[in-house]
């Protein structure tokens, strides 16, 4: 198992909160548990699970036209 913590950010757009909810979403259609904070999303699971729902993720995120950054932490430590 491996933690990731991802934080979303749409650019240049009046839209972001949507942007960043669709993308969030997106984690239901995948294995992985998550847990959304006021800060990022922490998401468990296999690294296979990690990576393509982080995919997912920014795949639904640049889906909306506009530019996207996102921040990523992996980490395969026990916390």
């Amino acid at each position: 198992m491996i933690t990731a913590e991802v934080a979303v950010y749409p650019l240049k757009t009046s839209r972001a909160s949507t942007i960043i909810n669709n993308s969030i979403n997106a984690l239901e259609n995948t294995n992985v548990e998550y847990y959304v904070n006021s800060v990022n999303t922490k998401i468990t699971g296999s690294k296979a699970e990690i990576f393509n729902s982080l995919e997912a993720m920014f795949t639904e995120a640049e889906s909306s036209g506009g530019e996207v950054s996102m921040v990523i932490t992996v980490t395969n430590a026990s916390r």
